[in-house]
This record gives structure tokens, C-alpha cells and sequence, in this order.
């Protein structure tokens, strides 16, 4: 019997796209992010107190590592386009696991520099992997997958912080080096778990034979394409909200605001309690090409009204100080949710079926090229004064404009069908009165 209409939503509601392979490959992102968590949190401290780095030094190394690390998203890309994406991955991980495991092994800086670059790369690879196995999965419903998957791995990333907070209370070199094994232990569960996931259908892997056409040489390249180009460029600038977040109104809070500093630790979890709370129920309006451009006007809103609150707080009293921060960080989270939609979206539907990988892996280099530059662009917001805020948020509406003029209405493709194939269904034809003869004649399909 089919389900009555009035409990169906309800059931959607909470159905995971993708069937078994995507709620497995869930289940993945949100183990990689428990042991990401646990030591990131102490990275840092590892190499100042059990490595014995001095400041300089540890900065110099992330700045390496960050990169070689850049190459990871475009390598991916094309690996996935050639081999099946769960084996990519699954390779991606298990090196991240090496090269983490070998920091143990020394304390010399070259090789630790050596060692950090290299577990860089798999590991912005791995992200760009993740985002495409889920786009085929999830096919027409990727965009309500994504937004499970990232309140997801907020949770776990809040779980694997906590855990490191905890340990790092003991302050014992082994306490970092259990941090360390722990991450290490992660990445081979959830290379066997990746490793048990079927391999989705892939519009740019075909299989010749018998009456099946060789694929077409001379293949769409993204660096060919220069809208794709373009947007993938814009995309670096729309990124900058985690700077802004992460780097930015800390800094601004201590620096020019009357706020009490330990607002800076609540704004963070202000945010991801917000990204938790509003992420699948604002999926809605991304579902397709044509309503993930439309967000992008209320993404350049929100980006202005965050810039213009940080400039604001300047001007005011502690409780007024600190009103304004609340309301910036609630904007550009706003920011960041509604464009983490727009951009999976947009990113997706631009890219041709044959090439799909090359495609979003190029627009992976939109937020590793932001994690380099943002947090240089919002210290020098921060020195400029309270009227660097707007006039940043100008540019990020800017930027919005271009991209909604970049995807035109054109672009505004039907999603895929179900099963991730990439190839919609042609639109029913009108349906023309009928002719008198023959009798019943069949309508159009």
C-alpha cells in the first residue's frame, strides 16, 4: 500500500539520500571529522612542546604544507574521472593516515615539514573525493544530502574538539601522541567502511564494447573554460566568511570593540550551533541550479549586514559592542550556510558530464587559495578600522553580482535523474488537443 500523503514528508524528512552507500559514506565524514578534530586541536601544541618548534617555525611549516596542499583538489578531480572514486579515496585517506603516523618517527624540521606537506595533499584531495561520490549518490537530491552530511560533520568536529580539550589537560608528550594515533586509527576505519560503498554511476567513466561508442576525444578541461574560470574565482572571495569567522571578529572583538574578550570563544559556537539548527531545513532553496542562483542575492544581503554590524561595534558601549558581534556572526554564518548550498549546487551544474571530476576539483582551489589568503585580507580589514567592514562586505556583494550574472537563466538545467546519471529526462512535450482520426491516439509522452 502507498504511503498516505500527510506521512510521506515526514518520512523524506528524515531519509538520508543515497540509500545504504550514502548513509555509510555519512557515517565516513563524520568519523574522519571526529579524529580531524581531536588533533587539530593539538597540532600546534604538538610541534611547540613535543617537537620543540619555535613559533616561527611552526607558522613556516603549516604555511608549506598549505601549499602542496593546494594541488590536491584539481589531482583529485582527475583521478576520480579516470578510476572509481572509492578507490581514490580510499587511497587519499590511507596516505593521510601515513603521513601523519610518520611525524612520529622524528623531530627533524625538514622532515616534518616534509611529512606535514604531504599529509596536506590527500587531505584537501579527500574533501573534493567526499563531495563528488555524494553527488553521484544522491543524485537529484544532492543538495539536501550535503546540507545532512555538513550539519554532521559539525557535530563531529564539536565532538573530536572536546575529546582533544579533554586529553590536553593531562599535557603529557603522550598525551599528544595518543591525539595523534587516534586520528591515525580513523582513517583506517573509514578507509574499510569507504571500501564496503559501491561505486556510484559516473558520467565520465564509460566502458567500451560491442556497439558502445570509444568516449569522444578532445574532453571539456576546466581550464579551458573561462566562466568556469571566473566563477571559480569569485567563489574564492565568497569563501572568505570562514576568515572572517575563524581569524576576523575574534581579532576585531579584542582589538577595537569594548565586548569582553570571551565573547570571541562563543561566537564560534554560535556558529556552529547555527550551521547545525538551519542547514537541512534551508536546503530547500537550493534544490535546484535555478534557486541556487537566486541565493545569491541574499547571500551578498547577509555579507553586507555582517560588515556593516562589525563597523558598528566599534562605536558602542560593552553590551552594545557585543549585541553587534552577535548580530555579524549570526549574518555571515547566514552567509556561509546559504553559499555552502549555492556553491555545491552551482559547482555541480556547470561542470559537462564527461568531466565532471577535473571540473570540481578546479573549484576546490577556490578554498584552499581562501585559507592562505583570507586570513591575510581580514587582518588587514581589522588594521584598516571600522570602515574596512562595509567596504569589505561591498565587495563580497560584488562578487555575488558577478556570479548571478556569470550563471545565467540558461544554466538553469533540470537536476539529475534518479541514481546520479546526469542525464535528466527530456521535458514532457504540450499536450495538443486530439485529432479526430485515428481514434485513441496516444498523447505525448
Amino acid at each position: 500500500m502507498e504511503p498516505t500523503p500527510s506521512r510521506l514528508p515526514f518520512v523524506r524528512r528524515l531519509a538520508v539520500p543515497g540509500g545504504r552507500d550514502g548513509r555509510r559514506m555519512l557515517v565516513v565524514a563524520v568519523i574522519d571529522k571526529v579524529g580531524t578534530g581531536l588533533w587539530s586541536g593539538a597540532a600546534t601544541l604538538y610541534f611547540h612542546y613535543v617537537a620543540h618548534l619555535s613559533i616561527g617555525q611552526i607558522g613556516l611549516l603549516m604555511g608549506l604544507s598549505g601549499i602542496l596542499g593546494i594541488a590536491g583538489p584539481p589531482l583529485a578531480g582527475r583521478l576520480a574521472d579516470r578510476f572509481p572514486v572509492t578507490r581514490v579515496l580510499v587511497a587519499a585517506q590511507l596516505a593521510r593516515g601515513a603521513a601523519l603516523l610518520a611525524l612520529l618517527t622524528t623531530n627533524d624540521y625538514v622532515l616534518l615539514v616534509l611529512f606535514s606537506a604531504l599529509a596536506s595533499l590527500p587531505d584537501r584531495a579527500s574533501s573534493v573525493l567526499t563531495k563528488l561520490f555524494a553527488a553521484r549518490v544522491a543524485g537529484p537530491h544532492r543538495i539536501r544530502y550535503q546540507a545532512i552530511q555538513r550539519t554532521a560533520v559539525n557535530i563531529g568536529w564539536a565532538v573530536g574538539a572536546a575529546g582533544a580539550a579533554a586529553a590536553l589537560t593531562v599535557g603529557t608528550t603522550a598525551s599528544y601522541q595518543v591525539l595523534l594515533l587516534a586520528n591515525v586509527a580513523s582513517y583506517l576505519v573509514i578507509g574499510v567502511l569507504t571500501l564496503r560503498c559501491a561505486e556510484p554511476p559516473s558520467p565520465s567513466r564509460i566502458v567500451t564494447g560491442p556497439g558502445v561508442p570509444p568516449p569522444r576525444a578532445g574532453a571539456a578541461t576546466p581550464w579551458r573554460d573561462r566562466r568556469y574560470l571566473a566563477f571559480t574565482g569569485s567563489e574564492i572571495w565568497l569563501f572568505l566568511d570562514d576568515s572572517i569567522l575563524q581569524v576576523g571578529i575574534p581579532l576585531w572583538i579584542v582589538h577595537a570593540t569594548a565586548a569582553p574578550v570571551g565573547l570571541a570563544p562563543l561566537v564560534l559556537v554560535l556558529n556552529s550551533v547555527l550551521v547545525v539548527a538551519l542547514q537541512v531545513p534551508l536546503s530547500r532553496f537550493a534544490a535546484t541550479t535555478a534557486a541556487a542562483r537566486r541565493l545569491l542575492v541574499p547571500i551578498g544581503a547577509a555579507f553586507l549586514t555582517g560588515g556593516m554590524a562589525l563597523a558598528a561595534s566599534a562605536g558602542g558601549g560593552p553590551w552594545f559592542a557585543t549585541a553587534a558581534v552577535l548580530l555579524a556572526a549570526v549574518a555571515f554564518t547566514l552567509a556561509e550556510i546559504l553559499h555552502s548550498l549555492s556553491s555545491w549546487e552551482l559547482s555541480i551544474a556547470l561542470a559537462p558530464a564527461e568531466a565532471q571530476g577535473a571540473y570540481v576539483g578546479v573549484h576546490g582551489l577556490a578554498q584552499s587559495a581562501q585559507r592562505s589568503l583570507g586570513p591575510v585580507v581580514v587582518g588587514i580589514a581589522v588594521s584598516a578600522g571600522p570602515f574596512a567592514w562595509p567596504v569589505l562586505g561591498a565587495t563580497l556583494v560584488a562578487a555575488c553580482l558577478a556570479q548571478h550574472r556569470l550563471v545565467g537563466p540558461s544554466d538553469a538545467r533540470p537536476a539529475p535523474a534518479p541514481g546520479g546519471r546526469g542525464t535528466p529526462k527530456p521535458a514532457a512535450r504540450p499536450v495538443r488537443p486530439p485529432a479526430p482520426s485515428p481514434p485513441n491516439r496516444a498523447q505525448g509522452s
